[in-house]
C-alpha cells in the first residue's frame, strides 16, 4: 500500500524529532528484513511458537492480551467462543511441551498462577490431575494433546483464524489519514463550487424580476396615453382582483313567503273537494231511497199532470152540457 511507506517517513521523521534513535534502529532493521509492507500472521504465529518452546508463559499471555484488546474485542459476539477455544488450546499445548521437556516446576507455575481463573471453566476439572500424572501421554485425558496430528492442527487454526480477523479488520486511523486529507479536500472544493452556483442563480434571479417590473411599468405608461375602454377595463379588473369578499353587498330581494301558507291552501282546496263529494254522495242516496220507497219525483210529477188533465176535461165537459143546455 501506497500510504504505507508514506506513514513510515512521517514515523521516521517523529521518531529522529523525539530523538528514540534505538526505536529508529529497529524500525530499519525489521523493514530491510520484512519481504512484504502488511502484516503476516505467520510471524505472530512464530512468536506464539517460540514462547510456547522456551516455556515463556508470561510472553504467551501478554502477546493473547494484546491481540485480544486490539483485534479480538472488535469482532462480533459470534466469535467469542471461537477465541475462548482457540485460547485454552493454547495454553494446553503449552502445557504438553513444558511436560514433554521435562520442566515440572513450568508446569506447577502455570496451575499456581492461573488456578483461579481456570477453576471456573468445566473442561479444565480434568486438568489439575496433570502435573501428578505419571506417563501423561499414554492417559485417555491428555493422549490426545500429545500427537503431532492435535499441534498442527491447532497452529493451522490458528494461522487461519489470524490472516482472516486481520482481513476484517477496518485500516487503522492513523493509515487513514492521507485519504481522511484527501477526502475533505474534495468536499470542500464541492461546497465551494454549490456556492458559485448559488450565487449565480440568485443573479439571474434579480435580473428576471427586475426585467418583468420593466415590461409592466412600460405597459403601464403605454395604456395611460392610449387610454379608452382597454385602460378601464384593465382596472376594473385589476379592481376586481383586489376586491376582497367583504367588500361584495348583497342583493336586495324580499324573502319569500313562509312554506306553511302554501301547505295551508292545499288543504282548504282538499276541503272544498271532499265537502262536494260528500253532497253528491249523499244525493245518490236520497235517490236511491226515493226509488225504493215508490215515491220516485218522476212518478210523482207524471201522476199529478194525470189528474190535472182529468179535472179539466171533467169541468169542459159540464161546461159545454150547461152551455149546450141552456
Amino acid at each position: 500500500m501506497a500510504q504505507v511507506g508514506f506513514l513510515d517517513n512521517l514515523l521516521r521523521e517523529y521518531l529522529v524529532f523525539r530523538g528514540f534513535s534505538s526505536t529508529l534502529k529497529a524500525l530499519d532493521v525489521e523493514q530491510r528484513t520484512e519481504k512484504d509492507q502488511h502484516f503476516r500472521a505467520e510471524r505472530i504465529l512464530e512468536q506464539f511458537n517460540i514462547a510456547v518452546q522456551t516455556s515463556d508463559l508470561q510472553g504467551l499471555r501478554s502477546l493473547w492480551f494484546h491481540l485480544d484488546n486490539n483485534m479480538f474485542s472488535k469482532l462480533e459476539h459470534t466469535y467469542a467462543v471461537a477465541v475462548k477455544k482457540l485460547e485454552n488450546s493454547l495454553l494446553k499445548y503449552y502445557l504438553v511441551t513444558a511436560y514433554s521437556s521435562s520442566r515440572s516446576e513450568k508446569v506447577s507455575e502455570f496451575f499456581n498462577k492461573l488456578a483461579g481463573d481456570l477453576q471456573q471453566q468445566s473442561e479444565w476439572k480434568d486438568w489439575f490431575y496433570f502435573p501428578f500424572c505419571k506417563n501423561a501421554e499414554e492417559s485417555p485425558a491428555f493422549a490426545l494433546f500429545f500427537t503431532k496430528q492435535w499441534q498442527d492442527t491447532l497452529l493451522l487454526s490458528l494461522r487461519n483464524f489470524l490472516t482472516t480477523v486481520y482481513q476484517c479488520l477496518p485500516q487503522p486511523t492513523f493509515v487513514r489519514a492521507e485519504q481522511e486529507a484527501a477526502h475533505m479536500q474534495r468536499l470542500s472544493e464541492d461546497n465551494a463550487g454549490l456556492r458559485t452556483r448559488v450565487l449565480n442563480l440568485q443573479q439571474e434571479l434579480h435580473q428576471v424580476t427586475q426585467h418583468q417590473s420593466g415590461s409592466v411599468a412600460a405597459g403601464a405608461s403605454g395604456s395611460s396615453l392610449g387610454g379608452g375602454t382597454d385602460n378601464g377595463a384593465r382596472r376594473r379588473s385589476v379592481y376586481r382582483q383586489q376586491q376582497s369578499l367583504s367588500d361584495i353587498l348583497p342583493f336586495d330581494i324580499s324573502p319569500p313567503g313562509h312554506i306553511v301558507d302554501d301547505f295551508c291552501i292545499i288543504a282548504s282546496e282538499a276541503n272544498s273537494v271532499s265537502q262536494a263529494s260528500d253532497a253528491q254522495a249523499r244525493s245518490l242516496k236520497q235517490l236511491i231511497r226515493n226509488i225504493g220507497s215508490g215515491s220516485s219525483p218522476v212518478m210523482g210529477r207524471k201522476e199529478q199532470t194525470a189528474s190535472s188533465l182529468g179535472e179539466k176535461s171533467s169541468k169542459r165537459r159540464s161546461g159545454s152540457v150547461g152551455r149546450s143546455w141552456i
